[in-house]
């Protein structure tokens, strides 16, 4: 039988269309395939070599609130991610400062993109000035989103299947760079992992907190969970995936670039250090892939980013925690957040000429580490406090995902503290002034579409 038409006065709605593998791939792009690598250099500076080692700390980390994340999906389907979990979890004003924390690093993401695409584009074109590129690149991310969702997957997984071929050719040149070196001993190969010479915990902490911008994103998965097929299976599956394939892939990367460059061996540019260890492997060659890949890879980061912060800030304007005839509202063409898509590109091509890309990385986790803490904890309110049963394994993830999150952002230097403070500050002011006094609710929660 033919489908009945909608009523005339029915509001558009999000689409179910994407699957696991969209999910996935959505999110290894978020994340990137190539994540570690634009990072590299600073990490390995703060935290003395030791880089692989921060790799792994961060993903135990972020492995205790993926399951966090993929389980309060499971409860609460909706587009608002973290700001739903835990506004509706914990408290109304909690999930509305989740949800603040959110926006900046939502936001964050396609701005600091926007940076660094400008920048690594002028190194191929100088004669073109940045305020050229940053004005192409802020128009590039919003026009594809307005495309609609399935746009956008089938563009990630181009993005993601070039990535890996990258991957695997940079792998194949690091293989032939170490076979050829005369012989180094046992050390050699276990000195990335622990170097006594030069091994501080202090610092691999800190390397640590810079270290977790690898994983950055991967929370960008629940955001779709009102456009994805079964999202109460999916979102927790591919929240997961996601994280331990990114933590093994960036290990093995960061690995084989500590045994091309020694840590005694300064970089020409902390900043794209990454791109002279291929260098060194491979040659000009391979510099000058690796340094276009990263270009690329950067352009996928910053669209699919800009998608999750269209949907986060869908959500909260659904439940009225932003001004909702603007950031509630459905394309009836797309079925997308067009407003949002538009909003987030003006805010990233203005933060492109008033932001500097490394103290928009670190606010990164300023926000991030907040909303995570915040997951773990609804997590363990919703499944170990109110559960009928109390089940040890219910209380370990969260637990230690708040722990190990805490000691991480607690980790962060001063300036993105500050800087992230001061956007917090404004935040609650706003509430504040929304609710005349904090008396009226900040927010008014609505049950997402109907779910599978």
């Amino acid at each position: 039988m033919p489908t009945p038409p909608a009523p005339e006065n029915a509001q558009p709605g999000l689409r179910r269309q994407l699957t696991l593998w969209h999910l996935i791939v959505y999110g290894l792009i978020v994340v990137q395939p190539t994540a570690p690598m634009p990072v590299y250099g600073v990490v390995s500076e703060a935290a003395r070599g030791h880089v692989v080692t921060t790799i792994l700390i961060a993903m135990v980390a972020m492995l205790f609130t993926a399951v966090s994340y993929g389980r309060m999906a499971r409860a609460y389907p909706s587009a608002g991610s973290a700001y739903t979990y835990v506004g509706r979890e914990l408290h109304p004003a909690l999930g509305y400062v989740t949800g603040w924390s959110m926006a900046m690093d939502y936001m964050l993401n396609p701005l600091i993109c926007t940076i660094w695409c400008s920048k690594a584009a002028g190194n191929f074109a100088p004669q073109v000035p940045y305020a050229a590129w940053a004005v192409s690149f802020a128009v590039l991310f919003s026009a594809l989103n307005l495309r609609g969702v399935k746009t956008s997957a089938r563009i990630n997984e181009l993005l993601a299947g070039a990535m890996g071929v990258v991957v695997v050719v940079l792998f194949y040149f690091v293989f032939q760079y170490v076979a050829g070196l005369p012989p180094q001993g046992s050390g050699y190969f276990t000195r990335p992992f622990y170097d006594p010479s030069t091994f501080s915990a202090k610092a691999v902490f800190t390397g640590t907190s810079i270290a977790a911008l690898t994983y950055i994103g991967f929370d960008g998965i629940s955001t779709l969970s009102e456009e994805v097929e079964n999202p109460r299976r999916n979102i927790l599956l591919a929240t997961v995936l996601t994280c331990l394939i990114t933590g093994i892939l960036a290990s093995l990367e960061v690995y084989a670039a500590q045994l091309v460059w020694p840590v005694s061996l300064k970089f020409p540019d902390v900043d794209t250090a990454y791109v002279f260890v291929a260098g060194r492997a491979g040659g000009p060659g391979l510099f000058h892939l690796v340094n276009a890949t990263l270009l690329v890879a950067t352009v996928g980061s910053g669209m699919a980013s800009q998608l999750g912060a269209a949907r986060l800030l869908y959500g909260m304007g659904r439940d009225d925690a932003l001004p909702r005839r603007f950031f509630g509202a459905i394309s009836p063409r797309h079925g997308i957040p067009a407003n949002n898509v538009l909003f987030v590109g003006a805010v990233s091509l203005a933060g492109a000429f008033a932001m500097s890309y490394e103290l928009g990385a670190e606010m990164l986790n300023f926000g991030a580490f907040i909303a995570f803490m915040g997951v773990n904890a609804a997590a363990f309110t919703r499944y170990y406090l109110r559960g009928s049963q109390r089940r040890w394994r219910d209380a370990v993830a969260p637990v230690l995902g708040i722990a190990i999150c805490l000691f991480i952002w607690l980790n962060l230097r001063w300036q993105a503290k500050l800087a992230g403070g001061a956007w917090m500050m404004f935040g609650i002011l706003y509430g504040a002034w929304k609710t005349r006094g904090f008396r009226a609710d900040l927010v008014r929660f609505e049950a997402p579409p109907d779910v599978p």
